[in-house]
Parts: C-alpha cells; sequence; structure tokens
C-alpha cells in the first residue's frame, strides 16, 4: 500500500479521497456512540462537514463528467452517489423523524457502497491499496 498515486493525484482527487476515508471512520465510531448526547451531535456535525467535502469536491472534479461510452463508467456511480449525499444530509438535518435512516444509508451507500467501486483496476484507490 502507497499513497504516491493519491497524493500526486491532480486536486480534488486528494481532498476527497482523504475526506471520504475520514468520514468512513469517523462514521464507524459515530455509530458504536451513544445517541442523543453532546459528543453524539459534535461528531455528527464532523461527519456531515466532511461529507459536504466529499460532495463538493465530486463537483469539482473534470473526470466526472459524463463519457459517451458503451461501457459504464464506475466514476459515474461516484457522480450519482455524491450528488445524492448531498441532498441526504440536507433531508437528515431537516426531519428528525427519518435521521437515523438517512444517515446509516449515507453512511452504507454513499461511502462503503461507492467506495468499493474506486478498488476496481484503473482506478487511483486501485494502485494505492493493491499497487501497480
Amino acid at each position: 500500500m502507497s499513497l504516491g498515486p493519491l497524493l500526486s493525484a491532480r486536486p480534488p482527487i486528494p481532498w476527497h479521497a482523504f475526506a471520504a476515508l475520514a468520514a468512513l471512520a469517523i462514521g464507524a465510531t459515530q455509530l458504536a456512540l451513544p445517541k442523543g448526547t453532546t459528543r453524539h451531535r459534535v461528531v455528527g456535525y464532523t461527519w456531515a462537514a466532511l461529507m459536504l467535502v466529499v460532495a463538493i469536491s465530486s463537483f469539482l472534479d473534470p473526470a466526472d463528467t459524463p463519457r459517451r461510452s458503451v461501457q459504464p463508467d464506475p466514476s459515474l456511480v461516484d457522480f450519482s452517489v455524491d450528488r445524492r449525499a448531498a441532498g441526504g444530509l440536507a433531508r437528515a438535518y431537516a426531519s428528525g423523524r427519518q435521521h437515523r435512516r438517512v444517515m446509516i444509508s449515507l453512511y452504507v451507500f454513499a461511502l462503503i457502497g461507492a467506495g468499493v467501486f474506486t478498488l476496481l483496476p484503473g482506478r487511483i484507490m486501485h494502485t494505492v491499496v493493491f499497487g501497480q
């Protein structure tokens, strides 16, 4: 495992990846913490801020523009998931009733689900984790 390919990638790719990795770790911690406490709220706001960085950095990545291709492009999955994540964050804070379901869904689908696609051959994270 080497962070070299990620660190040498053009911005905003490193911002996106590091924010997503931090959100993955903080989200797991958040799921284990007691709910309704001040600590839960502070960690939750931190997680939400990281998720906004992930979503905004995906808007800035020129590689996410749709391509004319017959094969599905894994970056298009990230493209749609990150945009849904931004909307999901707004929904989670607007509706207290659906907060738990929306936040867990964002964690599972926007971080873990989309993260699996970053490990496909040809992607930067595949090179970081598995090497050349």
